[in-house]
């Protein structure tokens, strides 16, 4: 996935141009006002792939292919709602918090939420969970990005014994400096912004 957010729709029609069809956006408004100018190329998708508040919901599910970001049940309800109205089934990671950073956001991998949201999937016919997304902690020492990809595949693997009616096939796990370790771990989809586009335009 490239990691288009917070950089001009110019950098992602060369990249389109290159042969990337994924993209990641990381808010609802700033994809909102990109939009209109790639209509045209009908061969990407684009994956929310930042924290989405409730609110913005339905904006979300009529804007993204997907949304990587699922982290309550509350959110699940108001994303199937959206998605019903709109016609469509709507592809989804949960995203687990296994970085001990106040700025992350995610399910508790052992609190009670999470099985739960597992056990309503299926009764939430317009969503289509697909597995699962972490962001490792952000510091220098390799061995906490490794120890946290190993999290979570050890824990899509026993959610997967567990909800055996659910695909939980996906792992979305890696960036631009940790995803060499991620592939290592066992990663299906790494998300690389800084790698391809460069560091981020500052924001006014």
């Amino acid at each position: 996935m490239a990691v288009s957010k917070v950089h001009p729709v110019e950098a992602i029609f060369e990249a389109a141009e290159a042969g990337v069809s994924l993209f990641g956006e990381n808010r609802v408004q700033e994809f909102e006002r990109k939009r209109p100018e790639l209509v045209h190329l009908n061969q990407i998708e684009v994956h929310l792939i930042g924290h989405l508040q409730a609110n913005k919901s339905a904006k979300a599910a009529e804007l993204f292919s997907a949304i990587d970001t699922l982290d309550s049940l509350r959110l699940a309800e108001r994303l199937n709602d959206a998605a019903q109205k709109l016609n469509r089934s709507l592809p989804v990671l949960l995203e687990i918090k296994l970085s001990p950073e106040a700025t992350k956001t995610g399910l508790d991998p052992a609190g009670h939420e999470l099985d739960e949201l597992l056990d309503r999937m299926p009764d939430l016919s317009h969503l289509y969970v697909r597995g699962l997304m972490t962001i490792a902690p952000l510091d220098e020492n390799p061995d906490s990005a490794r120890n946290c990809f190993r999290q979570l595949r050890r824990l899509r693997d026993e959610l997967a014994a567990r909800h055996s009616r659910l695909n939980l096939s996906q792992l979305s796990m890696g960036m631009s400096g940790d995803f060499e370790i991620a592939i290592e771990e066992g990663s299906t989809m790494v998300r690389i912004g800084t790698a391809l586009f460069g560091k981020r335009e500052v924001r006014p």
